[in-house]
């Protein structure tokens, strides 16, 4: 299978602050990771800046023009008391949200079966109209809409395994039946949502899992809730927020997952992927903030696609 990267140096600019969790070294690590020889065969691309077009489909363009007038030409700004921006942010986020809709566009027309977009700063928690949660623009969602809008698609869903839930993502699907969200997260924790009652029109799917849950639970959630909904939706793109907090090492939450658990996860994403959508799926790096637990999941993520 042939499985691309995508990333770009202007992710790793975006600077929120000396002891912010979601600092540039969380990139550094992964790329890392994935420079090994047992990655030779994956085709690492440059992320294009995100067009306009693309984030208006989920951002209204006077949200998207006060983030960019709110970016500092030095120092930094805080949009909550969690999403601060630098100099470099603005960039940065048009990269991670162009990432995924290049690799959108590559999965889509045939040129690659599956792609992981090493970005930040996140997007799963970018609501339409509010920034929020170390995130400013939500890169899944766009994915999504780009591939019903440009390329035709009729069904796409998002599954989401960040140990916090998605709330943006929920957000912008949640009224759409052409679009599925899932989720499974620790609950409660921040943002506070994905009770298992918020279930949009039929489309959306969250498992909450309780702290301490373990490899146990999550992969019963996943397996009876989670599994059993993409396979009624049949979708014929599968866009992955891969963040890769929940694991046990994680300072953020309690899951307590480790690597074992992302290549299951991933195992039954493909498998799912290549049923119903011909195998194509777009990751997309959110959470994760223990450096060796985060570059050691998402290399173990990563080896799952490659080998499909």
């Amino acid at each position: 299978m042939t499985t691309l990267l995508y990333t770009h140096n202007d992710c790793l600019e975006h600077d929120p602050g000396a002891h912010h969790p979601e600092a540039p070294a969380r990139l550094r690590a992964v790329l890392t990771a994935l420079s090994g020889p047992q990655f030779m065969d994956l085709k690492w691309h440059e992320a294009p800046e995100a067009a306009i077009d693309d984030l208006v489909r989920v951002h209204p363009r006077y949200h998207i023009e006060r983030i960019l007038a709110a970016v500092p030409s030095t120092g930094h700004v805080a949009i909550d008391a969690d999403t601060i921006l630098s100099a470099a942010s603005g960039r940065a986020a048009f990269r991670a949200a162009g990432a995924v809709t290049a690799a959108v566009d590559a999965v889509v027309t045939g040129k690659a079966d599956s792609a992981f977009c090493a970005v930040r700063p996140p997007g799963h928690h970018a609501e339409p109209d509010r920034s929020m949660g170390f995130c400013l623009f939500n890169n899944a969602a766009i994915g999504a809409l780009r591939a019903r809008e440009v390329h035709g698609l009729e069904r796409v869903a998002v599954v989401d395994f960040d140990v916090h839930h998605g709330n943006g993502t929920q957000a912008a699907f949640e009224e759409d039946e052409t679009l599925f969200y899932a989720s499974t997260h620790q609950y409660p924790l921040y943002p506070g949502t994905g009770s298992a009652g918020e279930i949009g029109v039929g489309n959306i799917v969250n498992a909450p899992l309780r702290p301490m849950s373990g490899s146990g639970a999550f992969r019963r959630a996943f397996s009876e809730r989670v599994l059993p909904a993409l396979n009624d939706f049949r979708p014929e793109l599968v866009i992955v927020s891969a963040g890769f907090d929940a694991h046990r090492n994680d300072p953020l939450a309690q899951l307590m997952l480790d690597e074992s658990d992302y290549v299951w996860v991933t195992e039954k994403l493909v498998e799912l992927a290549c049923c119903y959508a011909r195998g194509r799926l777009v990751s997309t790096l959110e959470g994760g903030y223990d450096l060796p637990a985060l570059a050691a999941s998402a290399a173990a993520h990563v080896r799952v696609l490659m080998a499909a």
